[in-house]
């Protein structure tokens, strides 16, 4: 085990199935069932410990695991709640992953009076995140007070537990179920990698350095967009102009054609349809817009 490298996930929720997803795209070979709580990677020296979310800061930041995957809401929620105790909190992030998009917000019943965030003082907030609840509230020189709730969240202020709750939303459509509207965004939450501080040994650090551009490759391709097209050799200023991302175009002679070259590139921003037809206008054709499944360096 001292030359494995470990690496903390959720066992089941939103941030499980897209974990797994990532770790199979950079090649772990994974053997993952609902009890075992370890998993073993076949083709790599590499374990996965599948915990609750709530979990995982406390393994990498005691040294437990190597690594972990964990939204940031729970990770920075556990820090401060460390910080306040006196307990270690240190960790470093290694990448910020692009998914498990989601945010912190206050929400009230629909005919509450929302003024702005004065007018949330001396109200009462059932939360599972109390820290980051006292940060937001210590930031904008109100006081709050709050009950923990672990789940069902919502029904709070409908029984009166609660004048409101400060809970994770995605779409909001549990909080119009229930009679909510959010009126404060107090923080915002993806996915990250995140690394023990403890040193390791060589073994588990060649694992790492080979672990990690994988990850970081496989964030950056999900990200981009790979393009090809044929383009007149004489309008290669405009279209270049045109096409997103930070890298120069690649420019290729097609045969038998002197008039036009084709030109590859990949973007790392949004290539809309008004793009395409402004290339298009410009007299180019064959434009292929194509995912990319890995990429590195």
């Amino acid at each position: 085990m001292k030359n494995r490298l470990t690496i903390a996930m959720q066992k089941s929720g939103r941030l499980s199935e897209e974990t797994q997803n990532l770790l199979k795209r950079c090649g772990l070979k994974l053997n993952v069932t609902d009890r075992r709580l370890l998993a073993h990677v076949a083709n790599m020296p590499v374990d996965i410990m599948r915990v609750r979310s709530s979990d995982i800061p406390g393994l990498v930041m005691d040294g437990v695991c190597d690594l972990g995957i964990v939204g940031d809401n729970t990770l920075e929620e556990a820090a401060l709640e460390r910080e306040l105790l006196g307990g270690n909190a240190s960790y470093a992030k290694t990448t910020t992953l692009n998914f498990g998009g989601c945010r912190l917000s206050i929400a009230m019943p629909e005919e509450f009076q929302y003024k702005g965030i004065e007018s949330l003082h001396g109200l009462r907030f059932a939360t599972t995140y109390p820290q980051l609840l006292n940060r937001f509230a210590a930031e904008n020189n109100i006081k709050v007070d709050f009950c923990m709730l672990k789940g069902s969240v919502e029904v709070a202020p409908r029984v009166g537990l609660a004048d409101g709750i400060c809970d994770l939303v995605s779409t909001g459509a549990t909080l119009e179920a229930n009679g909510l509207k959010e009126v404060e965004v107090i923080f915002r939450s993806k996915a990250s990698l995140i690394q023990s501080t403890n040193t390791i040994n060589e073994e588990k650090q060649k694992i790492l350095d080979t672990l990690l551009p994988r990850i970081q490759g496989v964030m950056k391709a999900k990200e981009s967009k790979y393009i090809m097209l044929h383009a007149p050799k004489n309008k290669l200023n405009e279209v270049s102009r045109l096409m997103p991302g930070k890298e120069t175009p690649t420019v290729l002679p097609l045969a038998g054609r002197e008039d036009l070259v084709a030109v590859h590139v990949v973007a790392t921003e949004t290539f809309f349809w008004e793009t395409m037809e402004n290339l298009k206008a410009l007299g180019c054709n064959s434009i292929l817009v194509m995912p990319i499944e890995k990429m590195m360096g």
